[in-house]
C-alpha cells in the first residue's frame, strides 16, 4: 500500500452544468491516481460545506435557509479551490484530462442533486435536527456519482451505521492499517492484476462530530444511534475510490 502525498495543481476547470453527463474511465495509473485523489477531495469539500452550514440547516426558527443547490455549488467550488488550487469555475484551462474533467463534473452534479432533494427538509420550520449532516450528504452524493460512472466512490468505516458503507476486504485492510497512523495521506494500490486503481483517503473525527460519535459509548445520540465513544482526531473512516485502468 502506497501513501499518496498532497499535490497542488494550479489549474482551472469549468463546464459544470452539463446535466445527464455519464463519465467513464479508462486511464493510465498516474492519471487514475490523481483523479481518485481529486474526487475524494471534492467529496470531502462537499462534506465540509454541509458542516459549515449545519447550524443554519438545523435552525428551527428559520424557514427558507438560502442553502440552495446553486449556493452549495458556489461554496463547494470555493472550498475545493482553497484545498487544491483548482478553480472549477474557470473554463480557460485544458490542464485536466477529459476523463478527470467529466468525473469531477458528475460529482458536482451529484452533490447539487442531493442538496436539491433535501430542500423540503432543510427549509422545514419548527424542526431542529434534520439528519442532513456531512456523512449523510457524502453517502448520498457518492451513490449518485457511482450510478453515473464506472468509477466507484464510497464512504466507508469499520463499524458503519449504514450497511451500504460496509467495507469490502480491501477497504477493511486499509482502514485497520490507518488506525493510530500519524501520516494522514491517502493510500493507493493497483489491484485486480492491474485492472483497477484503488485509493482510500482517511477521515478523522472533528470536535463537532463528537456530538453524535463521542462519549459516553453506547449513549443514544440525537439521531437515535448509540455513540461510538470516539475522541477528537480518531479515525472515522475513509473515502474510497476505485477506477478502472487502461489495459496495457
Amino acid at each position: 500500500m502506497n501513501p499518496i502525498p498532497s499535490i497542488l495543481l494550479s489549474i482551472s476547470f469549468g463546464g459544470l452544468l452539463l446535466a445527464g453527463t455519464i463519465a467513464y474511465a479508462d486511464m493510465p495509473v498516474l492519471e487514475a491516481q490523481e483523479t481518485a485523489r481529486l474526487l475524494a477531495l471534492l467529496l470531502d469539500s462537499g462534506r465540509e460545506v454541509v458542516k459549515r452550514n449545519q447550524e443554519l440547516i438545523d435552525n428551527p426558527r428559520k424557514g427558507h435557509k438560502g442553502f440552495t443547490p446553486d449556493e452549495f455549488e458556489r461554496q463547494l467550488v470555493e472550498e475545493f479551490h482553497r484545498r487544491s488550487d483548482i478553480d472549477l469555475a474557470n473554463n480557460s484551462s485544458t490542464a485536466l484530462s477529459t476523463n478527470t474533467r467529466k468525473l469531477l463534473n458528475v460529482l458536482v452534479q451529484a452533490g447539487k442533486a442531493v442538496v436539491s432533494d433535501a430542500q423540503a427538509v432543510i427549509n422545514q420550520r419548527g424542526v431542529g435536527y434534520k439528519n442532513f449532516v456531512p456523512a449523510t450528504f457524502g453517502s448520498q452524493a457518492a451513490w449518485r456519482f457511482s450510478a453515473k460512472s464506472e468509477v466507484r466512490l464510497k464512504q466507508t468505516t469499520l463499524n458503519p451505521r449504514n450497511v451500504k458503507n460496509q467495507p469490502d476486504a480491501y477497504e477493511e485492510q486499509v482502514l485497520r492499517s490507518l488506525i493510530g497512523r500519524s501520516d494522514r495521506s491517502a493510500i493507493s494500490d493497483v489491484v485486480d492484476n492491474g485492472g483497477a486503481l484503488r485509493l482510500l483517503t482517511p477521515i478523522y473525527y472533528s470536535k463537532d462530530c463528537l456530538q453524535c460519535h463521542g462519549q459516553p459509548v453506547g449513549e443514544l445520540d440525537i439521531s437515535g444511534y448509540p455513540k461510538e465513544g470516539a475522541l477528537e482526531g480518531d479515525l472515522a473512516g475513509a473515502i474510497s475510490v476505485r477506477i478502472p485502468l487502461r489495459e496495457k
